[in-house]
Parts: structure tokens; sequence; C-alpha cells
């Protein structure tokens, strides 16, 4: 056997029930035979007594237990113990009765890929796409038709999906699929828990997402908060709150969360969060000058914008007092995939990968985030995330609701940000130091020179591909 690198046993470790959530026995290594499908785990607690974790890969590609032991206190047995287990060339386990096979993602059979989907074979996006497919084989019990939803017209909903599990796993929550629907119940070591619904906002009429025109983002402040994406907002939200999720019997009396990506218009993640806080809470925000002086003033509204009038403010009153929260990210993308990767393993030689956008400024009376831009590569990026690499939550985000009648605690998702009424105000808690409002990443040539935030915005020459 050999030694597992750290990294790459982090990518197998979404695979337990709890991923990344040893408690107080953390790994003290790992190992590895030569073909990849065993791995022996070594854990310590502070009294110094050893654990053993043997995962093994089952001829479907998905990891399985097959041997956990604690309370060992001698070193050199639980390393034997791991040794006999790590057998080269052992055959594969079989999947358990009653228990179906997982299908191949790559494997399309006799569909046509969307071209979103088939952006995955470009050399540019391999680490992207085995890291999609670690996610998928982690996933507890995904629905039977994931992969050729992945493949075709629904790669956004399953790709929110796995990125979801990665967050989840990554705190170290146990993750399950018992039931057809909610899609996830987490659950912390306090014993903390929610069902999560995973939903993305999608266009009216379908688009082409991939190398798509984007559409440009509104600039008045009412069309920022409250206008066609706060209304996309609210047909997705109120769509999934009419199947009544809070009243199955698994879920009735327990937090209930709707996590919720952006596709709802080409390029709209960047830019439509705001949408989502104006729908939510009832208010925006808009930059006025007094007495020669910027600054914010609030700005609330009780209906959005459009003939609809959808009424606003989905957490300012009772009426919905069954949702607890809601969890949104702005970076579900092929280039999270790319950018988790790549912090984590390195990037392909003679390519450069490229994150930009704005950065919370979290100095008294500013008025707008702080822009950055830089290579993911560099030791200025990697130094923003723990370990050095960009964690699946840095850009999750927990919308709460002051009237849930289930509230779901904050420290069930330590690692996001949180937003919550305080003393008649929505205010946030941030747990990376760097909140990134929004961003875009691109694939350079590294042969030339790096580009300045200028030439970024400009997208001239030095861009291979847009990684969507």
């Amino acid at each position: 056997m050999k030694e597992l690198p750290e990294p790459l046993f982090a990518v197998y470790a979404l695979s337990l029930p709890r991923g990344h959530g040893f408690g107080s026995r953390p790994p003290a290594g790992a190992w590895t035979t030569d073909d990849g499908a065993s791995v022996g785990v070594l854990t310590r607690d502070d009294s110094n007594v050893f654990g053993v974790l043997v995962m093994r890969r089952r001829v479907d590609d998905v990891w399985t237990i097959t041997d956990a032991a604690d309370g060992i206190s001698d070193r050199d047995q639980a390393m034997r113990r791991i040794g006999e287990a790590l057998v080269e060339g052992k055959a594969r386990e079989p999947v358990p009765s009653g228990v179906p096979p997982r299908a191949a993602l790559y494997d399309l059979g006799s569909r046509t890929a969307s071209d979103v989907f088939g952006l995955l074979a470009a050399p540019t996006h391999h680490r992207a796409a085995w890291m999609l497919n670690q996610l998928y084989l982690a996933l507890p019990r995904p629905d039977a038709n994931w992969v050729s939803d992945c493949q075709t017209g629904n790669f956004h909903t399953r790709l929110w999906e796995a990125i979801l599990l990665g967050a989840f796993r990554e705190q170290g929550h146990l993750v399950t699929q018992p039931q057809e629907s909610p899609d996830f119940r987490i659950e912390n070591r306090r014993g903390d828990s929610a069902w999560v619904e995973a939903v993305t906002a999608n266009p009216s009429v379908p688009y082409n997402h991939f190398n798509a025109q984007e559409v440009a983002p509104p600039t008045e402040p009412m069309e920022v908060f409250a206008g066609a994406a706060a209304v996309r907002f609210a047909k997705t939200l109120g769509n999934k709150l009419l199947r009544r999720y809070d009243q199955l019997p698994h879920v009735k009396g327990q937090p209930f969360m709707i996590a919720l990506a952006d596709f709802h218009a080409a390029g709209s993640m960047k830019w439509s969060r705001e949408a989502l806080i104006g729908y939510l809470y009832g208010h925006g925000a808009e930059v006025v000058e007094v007495a020669g002086l910027k600054q914010p003033r609030s700005l609330p509204f009780t209906h959005l914008l459009g003939p609809s009038r959808f009424p606003a403010g989905l957490f300012a009153n009772e009426a919905c007092a069954e949702l607890s929260a809601v969890v949104f990210s702005n970076a579900c993308s092929i280039a999270k995939l790319n950018r988790v990767a790549i912090t984590t393993f390195g990037a392909p030689a003679g390519l450069r990968y490229m994150r930009m956008g704005r950065f919370f400024d979290r100095a008294p009376g500013a008025l707008e985030g702080r822009p950055f831009c830089m290579d993911i590569m560099s030791d200025e990026y990697r130094a923003l995330w723990p370990g050095e690499r960009e964690p699946w939550s840095a850009e999750l985000e927990v919308f709460h609701n002051p009237f849930a009648r289930h509230p779901a605690p904050r420290r069930l998702l330590p690692e996001a940000t949180h937003w919550f009424m305080q003393d008649g105000e929505v205010v946030c808690a941030s747990h990376y130091p760097h909140q990134i409002l929004w961003s875009q990443s691109m694939i350079l040539d590294a042969d030339k020179p790096a580009p300045t935030l200028e030439d970024f915005l400009r997208r001239g020459a030095y861009i291979v591909q847009d990684d969507a």
C-alpha cells in the first residue's frame, strides 16, 4: 500500500456519510492500493487511541465502507488491520442486493449530450468532469434519471444537487436521501437537522446555456430588487411551496429549506442575488446624495414590478412560516468544479484559470464591492481559503425566515453566510473573511502575461474559453 495524498482523500471522504466530519477522531493518515480501489484511514483522538476506516470501490465505482473500528490502543495494531484490508488486485465490492447499480455518468447510451455537458469533454475541463463524477458517486441515493438529466436538458439542476452535497459534507454533516423528496436530510453532531429541497430558477423560454450572450443586468434600483429576476424567484419558490413538503409525515415539525440556484437568464447568476433579497424581505437599497456625499437609503416595497403584481416580502410576515430558510449560491457552475479541483490538484499545463469579480467591502461607508482579478493558483488567491484550496461552501448563503415555525439553526451550516433579522434590520454574518458578491471565471493561455483587471473586463485576446 502507498500513502494517499490528503487532498485526494478529502475528495473521496465526501462519499462518507458524514463527509469530513470525523468528530473527536480526525484522520492521522490515509493509504491506498496501486489500483486505487481501496483506501484505509487511520484515525486518532486526543488520548492517542486509534481507529480504522476502510473504503472500497464497488463494481459501479461507488465507495462503500468495508471495515470500521475504534478503541485500538496500539498504532501498529491499527496499521496491521489497514494493511490486511488493502490487498492489491482484489475484486471490487459487489452492489448490495436490492440496490440499483450506479449508472456511469460518461455513458451516453443513445442520448445526445447537451452542449454544456459536452464541454466537460474538453481538456480545459477534465478536472471539472472528474470532480462532478466524484460528487455524483458520493450521492447517497440519486434519482433513477439523475444521469440522463445531467447529460441532457437538466444539467444545471443536477449540478446544483452535486455542489450542495459537497458543501454539506465538507461541513461534516450526516447527509442522507431517505425519501424521494425533499432531496436531502442534513444533520450535525449536535442533533440539529433540516430537510432541503433543491431547485433552479429557469427561463420562461429555454435557451442554450453554452456560450450564451449574457443578458445586461438591470440598472435602476427598483428593477434590481423587484424586477424580472425577483418575479422569477417568486414563481420558482411559489411552485415548490405549493407542494407542501412541510406536511409530509417525515418532514412535519422539522426545519425545511429550499436551496435555490439561478439560471433564469444568461449571466444572471452574477447579479440576481439582490433580487432574491428584495423578494424575501420586501426591501432593497439605493444610493442617494446628501450634502454632497453619497450614502445608502432603504428602498421598501410591497409588490414586485410587472403585471403579475406579486407580493414582496415572503419573509415579512407569518404567511410562509413553514419555510425555514432559502439557501442560495451565485457559483453553481462548471467553473466552480474547475476551481475546487484546480486549487486542490493544480492546473493543466499551458493553461491559466482566472477569477474576477467583487468582494464584499466591510469598510465603514462602503457602497460597492472591492474588485479583484486573480489567478486561482496564485498564493494570493489560495490564501483566501483554509488549506489553500477553494471550499464548496465559499459562496453558500442562507436567508433565514424570521417568522419560521421551525427555524433552521445557523450552526447547522456554519461555513455559509447567514442573513437574519436583528433589531429590526436584516444583517449578515460571514464565515469566510472574503465574501464574494459575484464573479466570473475564464481560462487563459498561460504563455501570455497575466491580465490586469481591465484586460479581463475587456475580454480580449487572452481568452481561450469562457469557463461556463
